[in-house]
């Protein structure tokens, strides 16, 4: 049974006292927390660690603030692909769909790294909206605060929530559609993943199919094994595909994306939420963890 360092998505918090500079906002705050959203047993940014840091790009412009502080935007028209750029995770949003693409793991040296280098992992998650929805896309707030960023899109027709964490397992990412009626999500694998049925859980998961490497094996190319799963909270799958899948996501519900260990225990499902969403359900390493799937057989193959 492997083992990893619980990470997933936690709130940004902002100090009321704040100096705002060209739009952006930097405020002194505590030390960096990882762990499950709201969780604030774990220690952040340590030696040795797998310790994430968001530098995201809009307009040109990059903001990464220093450790221990935050940066926020608020109102922005952009102009091309938001860009976020991690020691771990990197991707892009394009406020013209509202879809995010080249999710990747690096590959950066860490004790629960599950590649070695650039691994895309979903190629896209993109919502199906109208050209009247998708109109006068405006970045509505931006939060950067060491590894973790959140990201607020309002259009003519509603709105949509990016939260991500940098790390290289764990809850780290999600998506929050708000556009009073369902939204369709259309999740793409990356070219090296496939969707499986995991036999130990009989739950769907996604990975590369390769086997974990021991430090013992290879002080170099040591690597857990890649499986993660998607998260739905209020939404429904359509279709499922060795590479792709379908949601339909109520107003207020969400996608979200863990890795690694959170991937494969044997957790129930999420309840019914379209409010704080990120919050709920955590197990926090309370129930058990099968072993690495053996040789995972592609949906369909």
């Amino acid at each position: 049974m492997h083992k990893t360092t619980r990470r997933g998505l936690h709130a940004t918090a902002l100090l009321a006292a704040a100096t705002t500079v060209l739009g952006l906002t930097l405020a002194g705050t505590a030390s960096a927390k990882g762990g499950e959203p709201n969780d604030d047993n774990t220690g952040g940014a340590t030696a040795g660690s797998s310790a994430g840091d968001y530098a995201v790009t809009v307009n040109g412009r990059t903001y990464n603030p220093t450790p221990g502080r935050d940066a926020k935007l608020n109102d922005v028209a952009v102009n091309g692909v938001v860009k976020a750029t991690g020691v771990h995770t990197t991707f892009t949003i394009d406020p013209a769909t509202l879809g995010v693409y080249d999710y990747t793991l690096t590959g950066a040296p860490a004790p629960d790294r599950m590649v070695t280098s650039p691994t895309v992992v979903f190629t896209s998650k993109v919502p199906t909206l109208s050209a009247a929805q998708l109109a006068k896309p405006v970045l509505l707030e931006l939060q950067v605060r060491d590894d973790t960023l959140v990201a607020r899109f309002s259009t003519a027709g509603g709105k949509l929530k990016v939260q991500a964490k940098d790390a290289p397992q764990g809850g780290i990412f999600q998506m929050e559609p708000e556009f009073g009626s369902n939204v369709r999500v259309t999740h793409v694998l990356g070219p090296t993943l496939f969707y499986f049925v995991n036999p130990f859980t009989g739950k769907v998961n996604f990975g590369n199919g390769v086997d974990a490497v021991s430090t013992a094996q290879s002080s170099a190319g040591y690597h857990q094994m890649l499986l993660g799963k998607d998260s739905p909270q209020v939404a429904t799958k359509t279709s499922q595909t060795a590479s792709t899948t379908t949601w339909s996501v109520a107003s207020g519900g969400r996608l979200g994306g863990v890795l690694g260990e959170d991937a494969i225990e044997l957790s129930q499902g999420a309840t019914n939420c379209t409010r704080d969403c990120q919050a709920q359900n955590r197990v926090q390493g309370s129930l058990p963890v099968p072993p690495d799937p053996s040789n995972p057989t592609p949906i369909g193959g």
